[in-house]
């Protein structure tokens, strides 16, 4: 059987580089091969460069022979439309936004370039981020590879896509409410939220944060290592921390000792799936059975605080839209639009409450942790939605319902992975949530790495999506 070279793990990658055994231009061959079998079904790409991306590869391959590589050299990459990358316009995903080619890399993508990685795509996203699905304006709509009727998530809705599908090792996100882990959840990844600055965005906001989204806990942890850091553009960026190194992945043998918070209910929201609750009880179960302290703990988010959320972000974007030309507006997404549309019956106390919230959000999240390591979840209460529908309650009203076990920790700053452990009757991954301190972000993948190993898995899904 030929050996799938696209399918390879990051860390595979680099072992089998500095071996010299594989090439990295035979690897984005394979990567650009499966992506032009796979992408007109899936629609997760954006700004594809295949030429620009061979003589990167080729460079690579220089680079290598000389013992010059870098710790992510060769190793095909996407990143997302809205991390921005020098000469690509960045539509946000949507067609309200005028295409203007970006000036420079973000911090993100500028680490990547400088560790070698092969950029070879942008993916895509919905209308501003602001929905979990890949219904967008601008893009074409992204399909799971486990089921095309079914959305991979979002808003890194292409990055989950491509990631599931094996368009290469390693796909960067972006994450405000959930962006990085509902895709992951729902396309049987890993996906990290890390801690608040600890990779530095272009444009810092609360709660905003760029992770990745991969197939193994070892290559989000070397993703993740590669991309952490400070940087000029964003004031909240922490210093780079030496401990997240993914050689320490492995420090963790078994869970043994770790006191865990097990959250079946979100206490508001979308009734959690039963399939869901069975899964990740069956997760915290092997945990349970690994020595771990397994106590099951009340909700975090009240209405109040999720309503807040939503109220805040309203007023938000219904300003950032009112901003644009009259023509420009009518190009944003008719669901986006109906949910701003309320704005203005809003007071501004209402808003003020509303902002007040995440700090709400960010107490509760800290008093959950006082007497747990960490917190298991699950990542959504549902398994994939329809790719179709921009929301899974099909209600531009309620677009945050599916939200509350996520949202929690951007609002906290806390570190949160997921990671799959099951799978529905119909076939569809089922996503836990491990959630850690802040700056512990490797304890958290250290877990998700364990889980990966006991929890039950499936091929991946390149014979559905093909």
């Amino acid at each position: 059987m030929t050996e799938r070279l696209a399918d390879l793990t990051a860390v595979e990658l680099v072992s089998r580089y500095q071996e010299g055994s594989l090439s990295p231009v035979e690897v984005l061959e394979d990567v650009l091969a499966r992506v032009e079998t796979l992408e007109p079904k899936l629609c997760a790409l954006y700004a594809l460069e295949p030429d620009r991306a061979r003589a990167a590869a080729r460079e690579s391959e220089y680079r290598w022979r000389r013992g010059e590589a870098g710790p992510l050299d060769g190793v095909p990459v996407t990143v997302k439309e809205n991390i921005a990358t020098r000469g690509t316009p960045v539509p946000q995903g949507t067609a309200a936004t005028e295409l203007i080619p970006a000036p420079e890399d973000a911090p993100a993508a500028a680490r990547l370039r400088a560790a070698g990685a092969v950029i070879f795509s942008k993916t895509t996203m919905p209308d501003y981020g602001m929905l979990s699905s890949g219904v967008s304006t601008f893009h074409h709509l992204s399909r799971n590879p486990w089921d095309l009727t079914r959305t991979p998530g979002g808003s890194s809705a292409g990055a989950g896509a491509a990631a599931a599908a094996g368009y290469g090792p390693i796909h960067i996100g972006t994450d405000i409410g959930g962006s990085i882990r509902l895709p992951a959840g729902w396309c049987g990844l890993v996906g990290v939220k890390p801690t608040h600055g600890r990779v530095a965005v272009g444009i810092p906001y609360p709660g905003r944060a760029i992770g990745p989204l991969t197939r193994t806990a070892a290559d989000a942890a070397l993703a993740l290592s590669i991309i952490s850091g400070p940087d000029r553009r964003d004031y909240t960026s922490l210093p780079h921390d030496e401990a997240l190194n993914p050689s320490h992945l492995a420090d963790l043998e078994t869970p043994e000792g770790i006191r865990v918070g097990l959250l079946l209910d979100a206490g508001v929201g979308l009734p959690v799936d039963p399939e869901v609750t069975a899964a990740v009880s069956a997760a915290a179960a092997l945990l349970e059975k690994a020595g771990a302290f397994v106590e099951p703990i009340g909700p975090i988010v009240t209405r109040e605080m999720l309503d807040g959320l939503d109220r805040f972000w309203r007023v938000r974007s219904a300003y950032d839209i009112s901003n644009l030309p009259a023509d420009r507006q009518t190009k944003v997404l008719p669901e986006i639009r109906e949910w701003v549309s309320t704005a203005s019956d809003l007071t501004p106390f209402d808003v003020l409450h509303g902002h007040s919230q995440m700090h709400a959000l960010a107490v509760a999240v800290d008093a959950a942790f006082a007497d747990y390591d960490v917190i298991l979840s699950p990542v959504a209460p549902i398994t994939a939605f329809a790719a179709e529908l921009a929301y899974p309650t099909d209600d531009p009203l309620k677009p945050f319902e599916h939200i509350a076990f996520t949202v929690p920790y951007n609002m906290s700053a806390h570190p949160a992975t997921t990671v799959n452990c099951g799978f529905s009757t119909d076939g569809l991954p089922i996503g836990l949530q491990i959630a850690a301190p802040r700056f512990h972000d490797l304890a958290a993948l250290r877990l998700a790495a364990y889980v990966d190993s006991v929890a039950p898995h499936r091929p991946w899904p390149l014979a559905a999506a093909g």
